[in-house]
């Protein structure tokens, strides 16, 4: 159980600023994802915390106690790296146990710690198996099994699913979300470039760039309530349209800017459309299906449509969106507000 207090935190190689101004508070229990693009910044805080990069200047404090210089392993953390770090000669059961074994507990506890922790993560039937035994998923468990077994303060995940492919992505995604549930006074602190796990998984995000924190908000609100329009950009899959205010057929006189989600676009017929484009190529998925589009002024638009509508290239076709599904944005990329 930890509170987590980030206050001014700084971070320079030299002259070269990596991280500016963080300033962030994580109450105990909270699920907290680090979105944003690579060099970003996000693995960098994640490693601070952790204890192992050194911190220029600012606080970082742990239910109230200050812990810019205290050793990672005095600090009740405990880190999952992408590339899972296990022991290939040591079974499952080995990895398991071995740091609490270095640590001097007794081994009727570590049994018992190693035993829980393999029940919660489904790993019961490869304690006696190898890392090369398994697969990428069973082996990213493993990882996160030696972790929790040592009942850590703050639990820190850095890109923990970046390695697997999409099926063991999804399943892995759903062992770390049952885990939240089974430890919901355990602070967690997550870094993703991906937004699915950030959107499913998270509690709140924490949206970087360029070392700095665009917005902090939960999920649906960052979706719903951009900050700005790099926020905008990077929540949401397909991303969102930009487009001028001259592209809609009415007025928006307070917008530079107009931001439009792909799957808020609808087909209409033309007296109703707000927007009009040539269809250039379409994705049919099944479900739905995502239309290219080349509006008249040049400008390209994306439409996620349910389905599998009648539509191909060389079409013109007609949306239109809600108005409370619009995002306004001023010349300097800021959130005025919705519109409509």
């Amino acid at each position: 159980m930890a509170h987590l207090t980030l206050t001014g935190i700084c971070k320079y190689y030299g002259a070269q600023p990596v991280l500016q101004d963080i300033n962030l508070d994580v109450p105990t229990g909270e699920f907290v994802v680090f979105v944003g693009p690579s060099g970003c910044g996000k693995s960098t805080l994640l490693r601070m915390i952790a204890g192992l990069e050194s911190i220029t200047s600012g606080e970082l404090l742990v239910d109230g106690q200050r812990m810019n210089e205290v050793h990672p392993a005095r600090r009740g953390v405990a880190m999952v790296f992408q590339n899972y770090a296990l022991y290939p000669h040591m079974t499952v059961r080995g990895n398991l146990s071995y740091g609490l074994k270095i640590a001097g507990m007794p081994a009727p506890k570590i049994a018992a710690k190693v035993d829980e922790a393999a029940e919660m993560l489904q790993l019961t039937p490869y304690l006696d198996r190898r890392p090369g035994q398994l697969s990428g998923g069973q082996r990213q468990r493993v990882a996160i099994g030696r972790a929790l077994v040592r009942d850590p303060r703050l639990f820190l995940f850095d890109e923990p699913l970046s390695n697997l492919d999409a099926a063991l992505r999804s399943a892995t995604r759903v062992e770390i979300a049952r885990l939240k549930k089974a430890m919901p006074a355990t602070t967690m602190i997550y870094v993703t470039h991906d937004q699915i796990e950030a959107m499913t998984l998270a509690d709140r995000i924490v949206v970087m760039n360029q070392g700095r924190i665009e917005q902090v908000g939960s999920p649906l609100d960052l979706y719903h309530r951009p900050a700005n329009r790099f926020v905008a950009s990077f929540i949401g899959s397909p991303a969102m349209n930009f487009v001028s205010p001259d592209d809609l057929t009415q007025e928006m006189p307070e917008a530079f800017e107009i931001g439009i989600r792909p799957e808020d676009l609808r087909l209409v017929s033309e007296d109703q459309a707000q927007l009009r484009g040539m269809v250039e190529h379409c994705e049919r998925l099944g479900e739905v299906t995502i239309a290219h589009l080349r509006l008249s002024r040049g400008g390209a638009l994306l439409a996620k449509l349910p389905g599998n509508p009648e539509i191909n290239g060389g079409d013109e076709i007609f949306l239109t969106s809600e108005p409370d599904r619009l995002h306004c944005f001023d010349k300097d990329g800021l959130r005025i507000g919705d519109l409509g």
